[in-house]
């Protein structure tokens, strides 16, 4: 009997623990090329975030500020908040599938890619969780990712411009951040592990976020517009987000594909020459 390809993704999507949700991928990716692939299949809408049945989901005000990284309960606090937008940019690369349909081949293989990278970056956090008796679900989550992602299912470029090239951009931003005061502990191998794997992620999220911005002018192509559009869909949602005080990540966000003329308008200090 044919299996269907949007029929089991959404499968993966909703799989409601760590557990379910990481071996149906895995059985998922290795088969999808198996799977037939009708674009016209029911898709069914997601209501609520897949870790809501068990996590603690508050307003993001709420969350615990992660302050003190010389204990196992900073660490950890900081390690949970990094998995958690981890698990979340998997079903993030998934549901750009499920969403978005009629789109080249390489759209679906560029997006399973990602996912594959996602739970990788999950399994290496999740690892560092449990090392210190900790596990995802301990700590309170916020789910901003999973309402981006509600909040542009019925537009292509908008989700395009939305999650990869603002949120997941805002993570090239954030990770030397974390990183720079990480460096500042020494003598502790279990920081020197933390910083080791954020450095893992940091890079391979770039060509995450490169891609996002392929198809986010591959929608602008497809629909006449020019990529400034950009700067109209971030203030939609996010209206105080640009100029940025905090330094950007000039090398990683150029490799990622923004324009001098782009990050100009997103810092506030001068970024090219």
């Amino acid at each position: 009997m044919a299996k269907y390809f949007y029929e089991e993704l959404y499968k993966v999507l909703i799989a409601s623990s760590v557990e379910e949700k990481l071996k149906k991928f895995d059985y998922f990716f290795s088969n999808y090329k198996n799977y037939t692939i009708d674009v016209k299949s029911e898709k069914c809408k997601i209501l609520q975030a897949s870790n809501e049945s068990f996590c603690n989901v508050v307003l993001p005000k709420n969350v615990q500020k992660r302050k003190k990284f010389t204990t196992n309960h900073g660490k950890a606090l900081l390690i949970h908040a990094i998995t958690h937008i981890e698990y979340c940019a998997i079903d993030l690369a998934l549901d750009h599938i499920y969403n978005f349909r009629d789109l080249p081949s390489s759209y679906i293989e560029d997006w399973l890619s990602v996912a594959s990278d996602e739970v990788r970056h999950f399994n290496m956090l999740n690892e560092l969780l449990d090392e210190l008796g900790f596990k995802y679900g301990d700590f309170e989550i916020h789910n901003a990712l999973f309402d981006a992602s509600r909040w542009t299912d019925n537009s292509f470029i908008e989700r395009m411009a939305v999650v990869p090239r603002y949120l997941e951009a805002g993570g090239l931003d954030a990770t030397p951040e974390i990183l720079s005061k990480l460096e500042k502990i020494v003598d502790d191998p279990f920081i020197d592990k933390v910083v080791k794997t954020l450095n893992v992620i940091l890079e391979e999220e770039v060509d995450h976020v490169k891609k996002g911005d392929y198809w986010f002018k591959f929608a602008c192509n497809k629909n006449g517009v020019n990529s400034d559009i950009y700067f109209d869909i971030i203030k939609k949602y996010y209206p105080r987000t640009f100029p940025r005080i905090k330094k950007i990540n000039i090398d990683a966000r150029k490799e990622a594909g923004f324009s001098c003329c782009e990050l100009e308008k997103i810092s506030s200090e001068k970024v090219c020459e």
